[in-house]
């Protein structure tokens, strides 16, 4: 019965929470924003705050199983970013960096969609991508109950772990859905809760519309995060669906998807204090980690990642200005990887200036002050285990970020190196029946590889950051060898002898029976480094990280259910996980600083303001130019001006990255693409007075795509309104 109590538990929860919002009379806004809620459980609670923000939707307009919803139009676009419906036939509308990888895979020299911008005028010239997906929520149902099935207090971690994991493979292989469908199962609340989500995947999506990158991708990584922002981030595809509408693989006779809904499109702009709603797939938040976790990453694991980061980025950016060909080649990685560079020093900021782990410290001396009064025995050690087992990790944590960092995404022939290893790994496991199979992915995955890739620009990258790996891992964690490296005299050689710096030598060591193959790799230069490093990562950084961080994770969520035992009026939205989640606030400024006052609106001309002909981040194009002197602006105009971006209170994370920002009427009214500087700290933390979203205004979407593309076809698939004029 323990874990039927569990779930009866979190309903309680859920119903206190709401009983407590409904009682209150006079509700501070900032208390009742925040939160990433799970679009099924808005009835309640939820509903009654978007209200109080000045939504006219209910919860049903959101989230309905049965009718048409908002939740119809919303899909997770290639599994990293989310997209959304806004015309019956299947159009659909994102970030341009989200669609970046795709607009470059079509892009060279000669062709540059990148540099030029790409625009189909019809459904023929629109072009077909290899996996790229868009998956839609069909259902969410909670399954909790049976997940915990047979699960009892006096079992040990790993025997609890092995029977959750039954128990949710037996619940998505019965699940009741369509053969088109897919299910899975979703942990909530640090395993307290489990969520059963059917989808429905398409894969024949294609590339519809893309500015150049001097409008989706101005400022480019100078302003990256930074307000005030001047960015037209978006770009456009299409859903194609079979003969019955449902999905298929890409075939000429498939045709554009008919959705249960899609957004209209409001012209008439956002002002201070509107409501705003943002639907999407955030990825991951942890805001309910301890404080000694969240010092931990501030001062000790971000900072080993920025550094890397940092030297990487300065070398491949020195190429990537001396060579188009390069640039194009490294255009999407370099934006990657310069995102959560940025990113993370930003949260490090966010957390000193919001003195956040002294507020969480407040909360847990709170939190056992409770405990102790009310003698909850079960919960007295929680925060001295977290002491214990975080001071355990810490060493080990810093290795695995500096093997992930290095090893296996920045020095790119590291990481080549560690796809072969995995491929010597199958056979010692499966033999020649697995090496067979385990080749030809390999083979494919390398082939995409290489066509982005130089071992001009790889090899200094190899030089410093492993001169760095070698000074600043944690010395258990190195190989025996590594003391006295010469490092620039290493890269020469293996750069210039391994095989493996390009797909023809990879070709060639990949060739042959199993036993030949292993014992080429071997004789490799830059495997056989390769393969020393990786298996230190095998034996001991991953095993003994994978070890302590099962203990964590069962403190954690222990600490969860404590926490909302504890407090049970306090608000306690969801970690994200990258399911379909809501998130609502308003348009407004804020002051990120003393004397310092941000209002929420740029324009068209704070972009020519920042023009610098030539630059690569702030060139603009001469069109646009022209249409902006002109004042050329059609039904898309705000009093003459042209709006641009602008910033609202939702709480944000990636891959709510394309997220469509809705009206209190259920209209698109802008495009999620980023979240201010100071506010990036809210994946750990949340505070109302700083944390800010960024999102494109819709009308300089609907401005770059009819005024300055030319695209009326586009236009006219979409359905334009003004709920502010009824």
């Amino acid at each position: 019965m323990k874990h039927i109590k569990l779930y009866f538990f979190i309903a309680t929860i859920f119903l206190s929470l709401s009983i407590s919002a409904q009682k209150t009379k006079k509700i501070d806004t900032r208390d009742i924003q925040g939160g990433m809620w799970v679009p099924s459980l808005l009835e309640g609670m939820n509903e009654q705050e978007m209200q109080t923000l000045g939504s006219k939707m209910t919860a049903k307009d959101i989230y309905d199983v049965n009718n048409s919803s908002l939740k119809d139009a919303i899909a997770h676009f290639g599994g990293g970013c989310t997209s959304e419906i806004i015309s019956p036939n299947g159009l659909l509308l994102t970030n341009h960096h989200c669609g970046y990888g795709i607009i470059q895979s079509h892009s060279s020299v000669e062709h540059d969609y990148l540099k030029d911008g790409f625009w189909a005028m019809s459904y023929e010239e629109e072009k077909v991508n290899e996996s790229l997906s868009a998956t839609f929520i069909k259902r969410i149902d909670d399954v909790t109950a049976q997940v915990f099935e047979g699960v009892t207090n006096d079992m040990d971690e790993a025997s609890k772990q092995s029977l959750i994991s039954r128990n949710i493979n037996k619940v998505t292989k019965s699940a009741q859905k369509e053969d088109w469908q897919d299910a899975n199962v979703k942990s909530f609340f640090k395993g307290n809760q489990y969520l059963l989500f059917i989808t429905e995947k398409f894969t024949d999506v294609r590339l519809v519309g893309a500015p150049p990158t001097s409008i989706g991708k101005f400022g480019a990584d100078t302003d990256n995060w930074m307000w005030p922002r001047h960015t037209g981030d978006f770009s456009l595809f299409r859903v194609y669906a079979d003969a019955n509408n449902r999905p298929a693989a890409y075939s000429k006779d498939n045709k554009p998807y008919k959705p249960n809904h899609f957004l209209p499109i409001s012209l008439d702009g956002v002002e201070e204090s509107d409501f705003t709603l943002v639907f999407g797939f955030p990825g991951r938040t942890n805001e309910y980690l301890p404080a000694v976790a969240v010092d931990q990453i501030v001062n000790v694991l971000n900072p080993a990642k920025i550094e890397v980061r940092d030297n990487a980025l300065k070398i491949i950016d020195s190429y990537m200005r001396k060579d188009d060909d390069i640039k194009i080649k490294y255009a999407s990685k370099f934006a990657s990887t310069a995102n959560y560079w940025k990113k993370w020093i930003g949260e490090n900021q966010g957390i000193h200036q919001t003195n956040a782990i002294a507020k969480k410290k407040e909360l847990e001396q709170e939190f056992s002050k409770i405990v102790a009064e009310k003698d909850l025995v079960g919960y007295t050690t929680l925060l001295s285990d977290f002491e214990k087992l975080y001071k355990e990790i810490e060493s080990v944590s810093l290795a695995r970020d500096y093997w992930f960092e290095v090893v296996y995404r920045n020095v790119e022939l590291l990481g080549i190196t560690f796809t072969t290893y995995q491929l010597e790994q199958a056979f010692s496991r499966g033999g020649e029946k697995a090496f067979e199979k385990a080749r030809e992915v390999t083979l494919n995955r390398l082939k995409r590889t290489y066509k982005n890739y130089s071992a001009t620009v790889d090899q200094p990258v190899f030089e410093k950051l492993m001169s760095l790996y070698a000074e600043k891992m944690p010395k258990e964690y190195l190989p025996e060898n590594f003391e006295n490296i010469d490092f620039k005299a290493l890269s020469t050689e293996i750069y210039t002898n391994s095989k493996l710096t390009s797909l023809a030598g990879a070709e060639e060591l990949l060739g042959g029976t199993a036993e030949e193959v292993i014992k080429k790799l071997n004789e490799d230069k830059a495997f056989a480094f390769g393969k020393e490093v990786h298996a230190i990562f095998y034996t001991k950084i991953e095993p003994k990280f994978q070890e302590l961080n099962m203990q964590l994770s069962a403190v954690q969520k222990e600490y969860m259910k404590a926490l909302m035992e504890v407090f049970p009026n306090k608000r306690f939205p969801p970690d994200a996980n990258s399911t379909l989640r809501v998130n609502y606030g308003m348009v407004q400024g804020y002051s990120p600083k003393d004397g310092v006052y941000y209002t929420n609106k740029t324009y068209l001309k704070g972009v020519m303001e920042k023009y610098v002909p030539g630059d690569y981040e702030f060139d603009v194009p001469q069109k646009l130019i022209d249409l902006y002197e002109a004042k050329d602006y059609g039904q898309y105009a705000e009093n003459g001006k042209m709006p641009v971006n602008y910033l609202s209170t939702n709480h944000m994370t990636g891959g709510n990255s394309g997220s469509p920002i809705i009206d209190a009427h259920g209209n698109m009214i802008g495009l999620a693409f980023d979240t201010t500087w100071e506010g990036t700290m809210s994946d750990l933390y949340f505070d109302a007075d700083i944390v800010r979203s960024i999102s494109v205004d819709i009308r300089y979407v609907l401005f770059i795509i009819d005024k300055y593309a030319g695209a009326k076809n586009l236009i006219d698939e979409m359905t334009l309104v003004h709920p502010k004029k009824k």
